[in-house]
């Protein structure tokens, strides 16, 4: 008879970092006697299955939520989305009631999927974005974010309370009251000493089309480099595909026992901006360049924030050359913080009947 608290783990599909930063909070909860079943649609899906492969998986609705081609249309694209994403959410609320009921769930952990929660059982919103950027619009849709996380018992911010932290004015706001608790940055990563192996990682992710467009312009540009490259596209697919081209060694994905190795053996990374891959980064103490995913108001001003405090160079998609490398040098690179998460404390929520 199993006796473990089933806890329903529950990533945001929009890129893979929602799914990647729940490996280290799904391997803790095996390691503190739970029951992970893991919940989430498309790629995010499909990686934790190929991480977990023996719990339980459910897809849920998809929100699906594609880029525009274009940075001037994103906002436009994302508001005429929103009907979808609303339907997505209604059928997810409808579905998780029916998981509370005939499942046996015993509490739940969302990262930033909005119909996951409960007022059955005890429920965990995880997101760095007390604020949502949004440019002119930020103030409204912060507050609707807020008004989101309101409907949880707790929400669970990846990062540190006080400066230095790493999601500036995303993760800290002074007005919004709701139960807020600090877990210090989280990364599936730990930082090894080992012999470099390739001048540049390339490390893609996120929506389409411009996950797409980032990776025709970056091989363009590289082939032509006389560095040791490693190029990660960020598609997750049925079977691993390893292709070399002349000095770059590409792959469609890897899996994170792979991925840990390649950083740890890579001088420097080139990815997006995206916050779980900072994280992971600061893990591993490593320089990196970004391009944020244009349109993306978070990715650009996370990654103006670390260009301006001097830990990390960035530019736009468009502007992109293979000389701008050149200024990673330039720069301190980033860094781990000394903070140790204590997961059975964290878990106590779900200790109770």
């Amino acid at each position: 008879m199993n006796l473990k608290k089933r806890i329903l783990v529950a990533p945001l599909n929009w890129g893979l970092g929602h799914a990647t930063r729940c490996i280290p909070i799904i391997r803790a909860l095996i390691e503190h006697e739970f029951e992970p079943v893991i919940a989430s649609d498309g790629s995010a899906l499909e990686l934790l299955k190929k991480e977990f492969p023996k719990l339980e998986h459910i897809e849920l609705p998809s929100y699906n939520i594609k880029y525009s081609k274009k940075k001037k249309n994103f906002k436009l694209k994302l508001i005429k989305d929103t009907p979808k994403v609303l339907k997505a959410i209604k059928a997810e609320k409808k579905q998780v009631k029916e998981l509370v009921k005939n499942s046996n769930i015993k509490g739940i952990i969302s990262d930033n999927r909005m119909g996951i929660y409960s007022k059955q059982v005890p429920s965990v919103f995880l997101t760095h974005q007390l604020n949502v950027l949004s440019g002119s619009t930020t103030w409204f849709s912060s507050k609707l974010h807020q008004r989101v996380i309101k409907k949880f018992d707790i929400c669970w911010v990846p990062d540190l309370k006080d400066a230095p932290n790493l999601s500036g004015k995303l993760g800290h706001s002074e007005t919004f009251d709701s139960s807020l608790k600090y877990i210090g940055p989280i990364s599936r990563f730990e930082k090894q000493d080992m012999p470099i192996k390739y001048d540049l990682l390339v490390l893609l992710s996120g929506p389409e089309p411009q996950r797409t467009l980032l990776e025709e312009k970056l091989l363009k540009e590289l082939e032509h480099s006389n560095k040791k490259i490693v190029f990660v596209r960020g598609v997750v697919e049925g079977e691993q595909i390893q292709v070399e081209k002349g000095h770059i060694d590409i792959y469609n994905f890897m899996t994170s026992n792979e991925l840990e190795r390649t950083i740890n053996e890579s001088d420097m990374v080139l990815s997006r901006s995206g916050y779980t891959t900072i994280m992971d980064l600061a893990k591993l103490n490593k320089k990196a360049y970004f391009i944020p995913t244009p349109g993306q108001f978070e990715q650009e001003y996370l990654s103006k924030l670390l260009d301006e405090q001097g830990i990390a160079p960035s530019c736009s998609q468009d502007d992109f050359t293979i000389d701008k490398l050149d200024l990673v040098e330039n720069y301190k690179g980033l860094k781990a913080f000394d903070y140790k998460l204590n997961y059975a404390n964290l878990f106590g929520l779900f200790e109770g009947e």
